[in-house]
């Protein structure tokens, strides 16, 4: 079933061998080595290059060298391919632009249709949060609208975490059913 680890570290001794150290040894590892390349380089636009890349340079060192370990070394490879990468697009970005044709030469902003729709739910979400009781709508601005932390929110109104919690869970219920009101009027009227 499984080969002597002799057979398995050198591809080098026969194309058949090759390939199944390849397909056991480096291939294997693909999954995880696509999910470590999107995870620490997210700014790396093709992870197929890279991984493919990889597995072309792994292929070529284990013609002309022992490799001990082939996990390692494809993800050393794919270390260095990804930072190449990454400095080459801080150098000169290069975006891809696919089809001129769906280029939009005079207008970068959402269409007049989406920037109304946008304006209307921030709108009835403003009557949701005007419409909460005092405390629970300034925990709920704090907390939830200006990104302070549970703990500073708290700070700040002289209230312990537990109350920001209840509150802010109270508004987002009170705007949920205040949202869903208002839709179900709109759907009324239509």
């Amino acid at each position: 079933m499984s080969q002597p680890p002799s057979q398995l570290e050198s591809p080098t001794s026969e194309r058949a061998g090759g390939s199944l150290w390849f397909v056991k040894e480096v291939h294997a590892h693909e999954s995880s080595l696509r999910s470590y390349l999107r995870g620490s380089f997210p700014a790396v636009r093709d992870v197929d290059d890279v991984v493919q890349e990889s597995y072309l340079r792994v292929w070529r060192a284990c013609a002309t060298q022992q490799i001990r370990s082939a996990k390692a070394f494809l993800f050393t490879v794919a270390r260095r391919l990804a930072l190449d990468q990454v400095r080459r697009e801080r150098i000169s970005p290069i975006e891809s632009i696919g089809h001129l044709g769906g280029l939009s030469v005079l207008d970068d902003g959402p269409g007049l249709v989406e920037a109304v729709g946008q304006r209307e739910r921030i709108q009835l979400l403003a009557q949701a949060i005007a419409a909460l009781p005092e405390r629970c709508r300034d925990v709920f601005i704090l907390y939830k609208i200006n990104g302070l932390s549970r703990k500073a929110a708290a700070a700040r109104l002289g209230l312990s975490e537990k109350t920001v919690e209840a509150h802010t869970a109270r508004a987002m219920r009170h705007c949920e059913e205040f949202l869903r009101r208002k839709d179900m009027m709109r759907a009324f009227r239509k």
